[in-house]
Protein backbone atom coordinates (compact mmCIF):
# COMPACT_ATOMS: atom_id res chain seq x y z
CA UNK A 1 0.00 0.00 0.00
CA UNK A 2 1.22 3.64 -0.92
CA UNK A 3 2.68 5.63 1.92
CA UNK A 4 1.92 9.36 2.28
CA UNK A 5 4.45 11.65 3.46
CA UNK A 6 5.17 10.65 7.59
CA UNK A 7 5.16 7.28 6.48
CA UNK A 8 1.35 6.26 7.00
CA UNK A 9 -0.33 3.73 5.00
CA UNK A 10 -2.58 5.46 2.48
CA UNK A 11 -6.14 3.84 2.13
CA UNK A 12 -9.04 4.90 0.13
CA UNK A 13 -10.40 8.33 1.31
CA UNK A 14 -6.79 9.48 3.16
CA UNK A 15 -5.92 12.76 1.49
CA UNK A 16 -2.41 14.61 1.51
CA UNK A 17 -2.70 18.07 0.00
CA UNK A 18 0.39 19.60 -1.90
CA UNK A 19 -0.78 23.55 -2.16
CA UNK A 20 1.02 25.41 -5.03
CA UNK A 21 1.88 28.61 -4.53
CA UNK A 22 5.03 30.42 -6.84
CA UNK A 23 6.64 27.07 -7.60
CA UNK A 24 6.80 25.36 -3.58
CA UNK A 25 4.33 23.02 -2.14
CA UNK A 26 3.53 22.81 1.59
CA UNK A 27 2.08 19.51 2.04
CA UNK A 28 -0.93 19.59 4.88
CA UNK A 29 -3.23 16.93 6.22
CA UNK A 30 -6.68 17.14 4.88
CA UNK A 31 -7.89 16.40 8.91
CA UNK A 32 -6.27 20.13 9.20
CA UNK A 33 -8.82 21.67 6.79
CA UNK A 34 -11.94 22.67 8.58
CA UNK A 35 -15.35 21.07 7.81
CA UNK A 36 -17.47 22.64 5.27
CA UNK A 37 -20.99 22.49 4.83
CA UNK A 38 -22.25 21.06 2.42
CA UNK A 39 -25.38 22.91 1.11
CA UNK A 40 -28.63 21.20 -0.89
CA UNK A 41 -28.80 22.66 -4.51
CA UNK A 42 -32.28 23.22 -5.83
CA UNK A 43 -34.11 25.14 -8.84
CA UNK A 44 -36.75 27.20 -8.21
CA UNK A 45 -38.81 29.14 -11.26
CA UNK A 46 -35.37 28.85 -13.28
CA UNK A 47 -33.31 30.48 -10.65
CA UNK A 48 -30.17 28.05 -9.02
CA UNK A 49 -30.53 28.40 -5.66
CA UNK A 50 -27.82 27.95 -2.98
CA UNK A 51 -27.81 27.83 0.45
CA UNK A 52 -30.54 30.50 -0.17
CA UNK A 53 -28.63 32.69 -2.81
CA UNK A 54 -30.38 33.25 -5.80
CA UNK A 55 -28.24 34.29 -9.30
CA UNK A 56 -29.59 36.60 -11.80
CA UNK A 57 -27.30 37.06 -14.61
CA UNK A 58 -27.42 38.19 -18.69
CA UNK A 59 -25.79 37.42 -21.88
CA UNK A 60 -24.51 40.70 -24.20
CA UNK A 61 -27.32 42.07 -26.19
CA UNK A 62 -25.69 42.14 -29.48
CA UNK A 63 -25.41 39.31 -30.95
CA UNK A 64 -22.33 37.45 -30.33
CA UNK A 65 -20.23 40.48 -30.34
CA UNK A 66 -18.08 38.68 -32.71
CA UNK A 67 -16.60 37.26 -29.12
CA UNK A 68 -14.39 33.78 -29.74
CA UNK A 69 -15.33 31.61 -27.11
CA UNK A 70 -13.11 32.11 -24.80
CA UNK A 71 -13.74 35.97 -24.74
CA UNK A 72 -17.25 35.36 -24.14
CA UNK A 73 -18.54 37.01 -20.79
CA UNK A 74 -21.96 37.70 -18.62
CA UNK A 75 -23.01 39.93 -16.52
CA UNK A 76 -24.41 39.14 -12.82
CA UNK A 77 -26.06 41.01 -10.96
CA UNK A 78 -25.07 40.77 -7.18
CA UNK A 79 -26.35 43.82 -4.27
CA UNK A 80 -27.86 46.53 -6.81
CA UNK A 81 -24.59 46.04 -8.86
CA UNK A 82 -23.46 44.60 -11.91
CA UNK A 83 -20.21 42.56 -12.39
CA UNK A 84 -18.37 41.90 -15.90
CA UNK A 85 -17.12 37.95 -15.36
CA UNK A 86 -15.64 35.69 -18.81
CA UNK A 87 -16.93 32.19 -19.06
CA UNK A 88 -13.38 31.29 -18.58
CA UNK A 89 -12.64 33.68 -15.32
CA UNK A 90 -13.03 30.53 -12.72
CA UNK A 91 -11.76 32.00 -10.02
CA UNK A 92 -14.54 33.88 -9.93
CA UNK A 93 -16.97 32.10 -10.60
CA UNK A 94 -16.04 29.48 -8.30
CA UNK A 95 -16.18 31.60 -5.14
CA UNK A 96 -19.41 32.43 -5.90
CA UNK A 97 -21.13 28.68 -4.29
CA UNK A 98 -23.49 27.56 -7.36
CA UNK A 99 -22.86 29.90 -10.19
CA UNK A 100 -21.13 27.10 -12.45
CA UNK A 101 -23.86 24.76 -12.78
CA UNK A 102 -26.32 27.73 -13.04
CA UNK A 103 -24.26 29.36 -16.11
CA UNK A 104 -23.06 26.14 -17.89
CA UNK A 105 -25.57 23.38 -16.96
CA UNK A 106 -29.40 25.05 -16.13
CA UNK A 107 -28.46 27.92 -18.74
CA UNK A 108 -26.55 26.48 -21.51
CA UNK A 109 -26.97 23.05 -20.87
CA UNK A 110 -23.20 21.37 -20.95
CA UNK A 111 -23.93 17.44 -21.81
CA UNK A 112 -20.03 16.86 -22.05
CA UNK A 113 -19.08 15.17 -18.37
CA UNK A 114 -21.98 12.50 -19.04
CA UNK A 115 -20.76 12.43 -22.75
CA UNK A 116 -17.33 11.63 -21.85
CA UNK A 117 -18.42 9.05 -19.12
CA UNK A 118 -20.45 7.33 -21.81
CA UNK A 119 -17.46 7.36 -24.61
CA UNK A 120 -14.78 6.26 -22.12
CA UNK A 121 -17.31 3.32 -21.22
CA UNK A 122 -17.42 2.56 -24.85
CA UNK A 123 -14.21 2.14 -25.00
CA UNK A 124 -13.49 0.11 -21.87
CA UNK A 125 -16.20 -2.28 -22.91
CA UNK A 126 -13.95 -3.38 -25.79
CA UNK A 127 -11.37 -5.17 -23.27
CA UNK A 128 -11.44 -7.41 -20.50
CA UNK A 129 -11.18 -4.38 -17.92
CA UNK A 130 -13.79 -3.61 -16.12
CA UNK A 131 -15.21 -0.16 -15.69
CA UNK A 132 -15.02 -0.69 -11.79
CA UNK A 133 -10.99 -1.27 -11.82
CA UNK A 134 -10.52 2.52 -13.67
CA UNK A 135 -8.19 4.56 -11.34
CA UNK A 136 -8.70 8.11 -12.65
CA UNK A 137 -6.90 11.15 -12.82
CA UNK A 138 -9.40 13.89 -13.45
CA UNK A 139 -7.55 16.82 -14.62
CA UNK A 140 -9.11 20.32 -14.57
CA UNK A 141 -11.53 18.81 -12.36
CA UNK A 142 -12.81 22.29 -11.27
CA UNK A 143 -15.47 21.40 -8.40
CA UNK A 144 -16.35 17.98 -8.97
CA UNK A 145 -18.82 17.84 -11.77
CA UNK A 146 -16.68 14.80 -13.43
CA UNK A 147 -15.89 12.85 -10.80
CA UNK A 148 -19.52 13.19 -9.28
CA UNK A 149 -20.15 11.59 -12.88
CA UNK A 150 -17.67 9.01 -12.93
CA UNK A 151 -18.48 8.66 -9.09
CA UNK A 152 -21.97 7.32 -10.07
CA UNK A 153 -20.81 4.83 -12.87
CA UNK A 154 -18.33 3.65 -10.16
CA UNK A 155 -14.50 3.47 -10.61
CA UNK A 156 -11.80 2.27 -8.09
CA UNK A 157 -9.86 5.39 -7.05
CA UNK A 158 -10.82 8.99 -8.54
CA UNK A 159 -8.04 11.60 -8.34
CA UNK A 160 -8.48 15.47 -8.87
CA UNK A 161 -5.96 18.02 -10.12
CA UNK A 162 -6.31 21.46 -11.40
CA UNK A 163 -4.13 24.91 -11.27
CA UNK A 164 -6.00 27.06 -9.16
CA UNK A 165 -6.87 27.27 -5.59
CA UNK A 166 -10.50 28.19 -6.18
CA UNK A 167 -11.05 25.19 -7.59
CA UNK A 168 -10.24 22.86 -4.74
CA UNK A 169 -11.81 25.27 -2.41
CA UNK A 170 -14.77 24.82 -4.53
CA UNK A 171 -14.75 21.17 -4.80
CA UNK A 172 -14.98 20.79 -0.76
CA UNK A 173 -17.50 23.02 -0.70
CA UNK A 174 -19.51 21.53 -3.19
CA UNK A 175 -18.79 18.02 -3.21
CA UNK A 176 -16.43 16.67 -0.79
CA UNK A 177 -16.91 13.07 -1.04
CA UNK A 178 -16.29 12.85 -4.37
CA UNK A 179 -12.18 12.18 -4.55
CA UNK A 180 -9.94 10.26 -2.62
CA UNK A 181 -7.82 12.96 -3.18
CA UNK A 182 -6.97 16.29 -4.90
CA UNK A 183 -4.13 17.98 -5.96
CA UNK A 184 -3.98 22.14 -6.70
CA UNK A 185 -0.57 22.16 -8.85
CA UNK A 186 0.57 23.11 -11.92
CA UNK A 187 1.49 19.95 -13.90
CA UNK A 188 4.31 21.88 -16.08
CA UNK A 189 5.56 23.12 -13.07
CA UNK A 190 5.68 20.03 -10.91
CA UNK A 191 8.15 19.03 -8.06
CA UNK A 192 9.41 15.46 -8.22
CA UNK A 193 7.39 14.84 -4.40
CA UNK A 194 4.34 15.81 -5.83
CA UNK A 195 5.09 13.58 -8.93
CA UNK A 196 5.98 10.84 -6.99
CA UNK A 197 2.88 11.25 -4.77
CA UNK A 198 0.54 11.10 -7.00
CA UNK A 199 1.87 8.45 -9.40
CA UNK A 200 1.43 6.57 -5.80
CA UNK A 201 -2.08 5.72 -6.98
CA UNK A 202 -1.16 3.67 -9.93
CA UNK A 203 -3.40 5.61 -11.84
CA UNK A 204 -4.35 4.04 -15.26
CA UNK A 205 -6.81 6.36 -16.48
CA UNK A 206 -6.95 10.30 -17.60
CA UNK A 207 -9.99 12.29 -18.24
CA UNK A 208 -9.91 15.80 -18.94
CA UNK A 209 -13.48 17.33 -19.60
CA UNK A 210 -14.18 20.87 -21.13
CA UNK A 211 -10.43 22.19 -20.11
CA UNK A 212 -8.31 21.37 -22.91
CA UNK A 213 -7.05 24.84 -25.28
CA UNK A 214 -8.47 28.60 -24.87
CA UNK A 215 -5.49 28.74 -22.52
CA UNK A 216 -6.56 26.86 -19.69
CA UNK A 217 -5.02 22.87 -20.01
CA UNK A 218 -1.74 23.85 -22.42
CA UNK A 219 -0.59 20.50 -24.47
CA UNK A 220 2.17 20.33 -22.61
CA UNK A 221 -0.08 19.79 -19.10
CA UNK A 222 -2.26 16.88 -21.33
CA UNK A 223 1.53 15.07 -22.46
CA UNK A 224 1.93 15.43 -18.20
CA UNK A 225 -1.13 14.05 -17.61
CA UNK A 226 -1.00 10.95 -19.83
CA UNK A 227 2.56 10.66 -18.98
CA UNK A 228 1.05 10.11 -15.00
CA UNK A 229 -1.21 7.36 -15.60
CA UNK A 230 -0.12 3.32 -16.39
CA UNK A 231 0.96 1.68 -19.45
CA UNK A 232 -1.39 0.52 -20.48
CA UNK A 233 -3.73 2.68 -19.69
CA UNK A 234 -7.47 4.99 -20.61
CA UNK A 235 -7.51 8.28 -22.13
CA UNK A 236 -10.94 9.82 -22.15
CA UNK A 237 -11.37 14.06 -23.10
CA UNK A 238 -13.11 16.10 -25.18
CA UNK A 239 -12.22 18.90 -27.75
CA UNK A 240 -14.08 21.68 -29.68
CA UNK A 241 -14.32 20.49 -33.16
CA UNK A 242 -12.58 23.30 -34.53
CA UNK A 243 -8.71 22.45 -32.91
CA UNK A 244 -8.98 19.31 -34.80
CA UNK A 245 -9.49 21.52 -38.27
CA UNK A 246 -5.52 21.70 -40.23
CA UNK A 247 -6.74 25.19 -40.74
CA UNK A 248 -5.88 25.50 -37.16
CA UNK A 249 -2.15 26.07 -37.45
CA UNK A 250 -1.78 26.97 -33.66
CA UNK A 251 0.94 24.67 -31.65
CA UNK A 252 -1.77 23.49 -29.58
CA UNK A 253 -4.33 22.19 -32.55
CA UNK A 254 -1.11 20.77 -34.37
CA UNK A 255 -0.24 19.18 -30.87
CA UNK A 256 -4.03 17.36 -30.78
CA UNK A 257 -4.11 16.18 -34.17
CA UNK A 258 -0.66 14.58 -33.78
CA UNK A 259 -1.19 12.76 -30.76
CA UNK A 260 -4.26 11.39 -31.73
CA UNK A 261 -2.64 9.91 -34.51
CA UNK A 262 0.70 8.64 -32.97
CA UNK A 263 1.86 5.02 -31.90
CA UNK A 264 1.25 6.54 -27.74
CA UNK A 265 -2.63 6.76 -28.04
CA UNK A 266 -4.66 4.22 -30.03
CA UNK A 267 -8.44 6.18 -30.53
CA UNK A 268 -11.16 3.92 -29.66
CA UNK A 269 -13.98 5.90 -29.71
CA UNK A 270 -14.75 9.54 -31.45
CA UNK A 271 -18.05 10.73 -31.23
CA UNK A 272 -18.62 14.59 -32.52
CA UNK A 273 -21.54 15.74 -30.24
CA UNK A 274 -22.97 19.72 -28.72
CA UNK A 275 -21.05 20.35 -26.02
CA UNK A 276 -23.50 23.18 -25.17
CA UNK A 277 -25.14 26.56 -26.34
CA UNK A 278 -23.49 29.73 -26.94
CA UNK A 279 -24.84 33.07 -25.21
CA UNK A 280 -27.22 33.02 -28.89
CA UNK A 281 -28.74 29.83 -28.24
CA UNK A 282 -26.53 28.17 -31.12
CA UNK A 283 -25.10 24.60 -30.57
CA UNK A 284 -20.98 24.66 -29.92
CA UNK A 285 -19.87 21.21 -31.47
CA UNK A 286 -17.22 19.09 -29.71
CA UNK A 287 -15.32 15.88 -30.00
CA UNK A 288 -15.50 13.40 -27.91
CA UNK A 289 -12.69 10.93 -27.68
CA UNK A 290 -11.56 7.55 -25.95
CA UNK A 291 -9.23 5.22 -26.22
CA UNK A 292 -6.00 3.48 -24.94
CA UNK A 293 -2.78 4.80 -23.39
CA UNK A 294 0.28 2.79 -25.45
CA UNK A 295 2.92 4.53 -24.18
CA UNK A 296 4.54 7.21 -22.61
CA UNK A 297 4.96 10.54 -24.70
CA UNK A 298 8.39 11.45 -24.57
CA UNK A 299 10.15 14.53 -23.83
CA UNK A 300 10.56 16.59 -26.91
CA UNK A 301 7.67 15.44 -28.64
CA UNK A 302 6.07 19.37 -29.32
CA UNK A 303 9.45 20.32 -30.27
CA UNK A 304 9.60 17.71 -33.27
CA UNK A 305 6.38 18.17 -34.60
CA UNK A 306 7.23 21.96 -34.89
CA UNK A 307 4.47 22.65 -31.83
CA UNK A 308 5.95 23.87 -28.90
CA UNK A 309 4.56 27.17 -28.40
Amino acid sequence: MPLVPGGAARGPRQRVCYAAHRGRYAAAARADRPAVAVTTRRTVAGMHVEGGQKYRLAFPRAKGEDLDQDEAYFLLSEAGEQTRIRFHDYREIYRRQGLYEHLFYDRLKCSSPMKVAKILESAVSQSDTHFTELRVLDLGAGNGIMGEELSKVGVSRLIGIDIIPEAEHAMYRDRPRVYDDYYTVDLTAMSAEVREDITSWSLNTLCVVAALGFGDIPAQAFIEGVNLIDTPGWIAFNIKETFLDRRDTTGFSKALRELILSEYIDVYHMERYRHRLSIDGEPLFYFAISGRKKADIPPGFLDSIGAST
